[in-house]
């Protein structure tokens, strides 16, 4: 009893200290919008694409290096609304960008070490979507 008491702890100890691990960034804001970004880390990476299902927009950033995609941080987001206002303006912690977009139709702007590049989007209710943003 004392042996399965024992392993019970242990695994009860090692599932708690995956899901410490594995949490996704604190939710952030940027002009009333609600996002989280990061994905550096498996951990953080997997908590991330998890939670994606639950957001309307993940941006997914890029760069092509060597011929091959590496992941980036460090991009500027803004979303511009259809009055090119802009709405949202934010610095991506790693290479995965959930925002928490009404439903509307937006411009997603992004530069990333001096280049910049717009992207037309599209959100609907109880919809989430994924945007790859390459740069080369």
């Amino acid at each position: 009893m004392k042996t399965l008491l024992q392993w019970l702890l242990a695994t009860f100890l090692w599932v708690a200290v995956g899901f410490v691990l594995a949490q996704v960034p604190p939710t952030q804001h940027s002009g009333g919008i609600s996002y989280i970004s990061g994905g550096v880390g498996e951990e953080e990476t997997t908590a991330i694409l998890a939670e994606a299902k639950l957001w309307p927009v993940l941006l997914e950033l890029s760069q092509i290096e060597n011929g091959r995609g590496v992941w980036i941080f460090g991009a500027n987001i803004k979303v511009v609304d259809s009055k090119k206002q802009v709405l949202f303006n934010a610095q991506a912690d790693g290479p995965y960008m959930l925002i928490n977009l009404e439903a509307g139709d937006y411009i997603i702007e992004a530069s990333y070490q001096g280049v910049e590049q717009k992207r037309a989007l599209s959100v609907k209710t109880n919809s989430s979507q994924k945007i790859s943003l390459f740069w080369k």
